[in-house]
């Protein structure tokens, strides 16, 4: 199972989002067709650019709780100061991916910035 894990700014066009998701999955040669969800923190619920991906690319959004995103942050390999201070956790995109993907997940693209966004994908053999 592969997770596009997303931090944006607020407000993010849908085409930042479906950018970024497209380089990551590019940047781990994989296909637009093995990605099963969109994953993002619970105070990100509201962005229609995160909603406007997921429904391009036929998959659902999985909203992580911030306890799950501290949690799966231990594990990421990105560090921003400005992101540990608004969200928590030193990578929204590594973390969401993470956590959505499970306790066993792995990290397959750290994270990568377009445009307002940043996308990292992992990867997980258990179902979400």
């Amino acid at each position: 199972m592969i997770v596009a894990g997303i931090g944006c700014k607020r407000g993010a066009a849908a085409a930042d989002i479906e950018g970024a998701i497209r380089a990551a999955l590019a940047r781990a040669g994989i296909g637009a067709s093995e990605l099963k969800a969109i994953a993002t923190s619970t105070a990100k619920e509201a962005e229609a650019g995160i909603a406007t991906a997921a429904a391009t690319f036929g998959v659902g959004t999985m909203l992580v709780p911030e306890a799950e995103l501290k949690a799966a942050g231990a594990r990421v390999t990105t560090r921003s100061d400005r992101v540990l201070a608004l969200t928590g956790v030193p990578s929204l995109a590594e973390a969401a991916a993470l956590a959505a993907a499970g306790p066993s997940s792995c990290l397959i693209a750290s994270r990568l910035v377009f445009g307002a966004a940043t996308c990292a994908l992992a990867r997980s053999e258990a179902a979400p």
